[in-house]
């Protein structure tokens, strides 16, 4: 599959440099003459830049190009006017999503520096005709393609510059910021567990891996595995970044759940029918659960419907069915949401007799949430709210 599509594949790659006679001007680009002398006389302040811009990122829109550079100063008195100046950029086109090229442009002004610094590649005139070379292809692959081209296409490129080096770069999909990850938040794989080699994960997420089975929550796994909570949690949102988990509500058979539009789904497709059948199998190498049978269960969920109500209702179906899986597969698909308790209490304590649980109770946590915070059970928190005529609760 291609990397970039056509809005947003990269149109050029050029590097800048400031002439001591000449000027800031474009030394190479591939391909030739598409950045004109015009447009680069008119943008030229922002690739060779004054030094407060130096070092940074600068992302440059003008005359239908986007424009991404990292522009260097390398001070020293041996070159012309004791500096030298320049900058490799990506152009793109005006309404390209260019971000992930960032951390590329980044890198590419950071490995110049270095080889400048230790071997001379720039300001050396005749190892800095290999970067025309180094721009268009890769020399020692079965067939050269160009450099843009495999960023473009692949995503990766390795691209040798001399006997000793090579440069390797990567485009990185932008994601969005995970969710923040709460001690009641239950990690689930989206993939098999076991598909995934341990040495892929860092060492304290080695260590909760066993504790992830898609029913513990943050805080369980924290105690069995004998890890501090915050490192848990950081480890389920990095895995949360990169897609491999996703998160679910605590599972309890006094919840309650209900249908969401995309239950329909089930019906139209036959993929995520058979996907659905192999998930809630309650035993995978005997019978399967019929379909009808996986359907009426999830129509028998509804306000004021528990799991334990749908079990003892549906026995006959559920015979071939784990429910818990049942429950899991709808959440993980969207089939289903939970609905859940928020309890309110309605008047203010006297000042000294407040419970410490009652500050919880506004409105704005959910029992999973008080019951983590507070170390309650689900049952000790339920008789507190049902004994107390001031506290309502919130189903939402």
């Amino acid at each position: 599959a291609k990397m970039a599509d056509g809005r947003n594949k990269i149109r050029c790659i050029f590097f800048s440099e400031f002439h001591p006679v000449a000027g800031p001007k474009i030394a190479f680009q591939v391909p030739e003459d598409y950045i004109s002398q015009k447009l680069f006389d008119s943008v030229h302040i922002y690739i060779i830049t004054k030094p407060q811009l130096q070092n940074k990122l600068i992302t440059l829109d003008a005359l239908g190009h986007r424009i991404i550079g990292c522009p260097v100063c390398i001070e020293n008195a041996k070159y012309s006017r004791n500096a030298l100046l320049f900058n490799m950029c990506f152009v793109f086109g005006s309404a390209a999503d260019s971000q992930r090229y960032e951390p590329i442009v980044k890198k590419l002004a950071g490995y110049l520096t270095t080889l400048e610094l230790e071997t001379g590649f720039l300001s050396d005139e005749q190892s800095k005709l290999k970067l025309p070379e180094f721009m268009q292809f890769l020399q020692h692959f079965p067939l050269p393609q160009e450099l843009l081209t495999q960023l473009n296409t692949c995503g990766t490129c390795s691209v040798p510059i001399n006997e000793s080096n090579t440069l390797h770069l990567k485009v990185v999909p932008t994601s969005e910021e995970p969710p923040v990850v709460l001690e009641h938040h239950v990690p689930v794989f989206l993939q098999d567990k076991e598909s995934f080699v341990s040495s892929q994960w860092d060492l304290t997420t080695q260590q909760i891996l066993l504790y992830i089975d898609g029913f513990n929550h943050v805080q369980r796994i924290a105690q069995e595995a004998d890890v501090d909570i915050n490192l848990v949690r950081i480890c389920v949102q990095n895995m949360l970044y990169y897609g491999v988990i996703t998160l679910l509500p605590i599972f309890q058979y006094s919840n309650v759940y209900v249908c969401m539009p995309d239950v329909h789904a089930l019906v139209q497709d036959a993929n995520l029918q058979a996907e659905c059948l192999a998930y809630v199998a309650k035993h995978p190498a005997h019978t399967p659960p019929l379909f009808r049978d996986v359907f009426t269960l999830y129509c028998g969920l509804g306000p004021g419907t528990t799991v334990r109500d749908l079990c003892t209702r549906h026995a006959v179906q559920l015979q071939n069915v784990d429910e818990r899986r049942l429950i899991q597969f709808g959440l993980m698909k969207g089939m289903i949401r939970r609905v859940q308790k928020f309890p309110v209490k309605l008047t203010s304590s006297e000042f000294g007799n407040a419970k410490p649980w009652t500050r919880w109770m506004t409105g704005l946590h959910s029992y999973d949430e008080i019951c983590c915070k507070t170390g309650m059970t689900y049952q000790e928190l339920e008789d507190k709210v049902e004994s107390d005529p001031h506290i309502v609760v919130c189903w939402k």
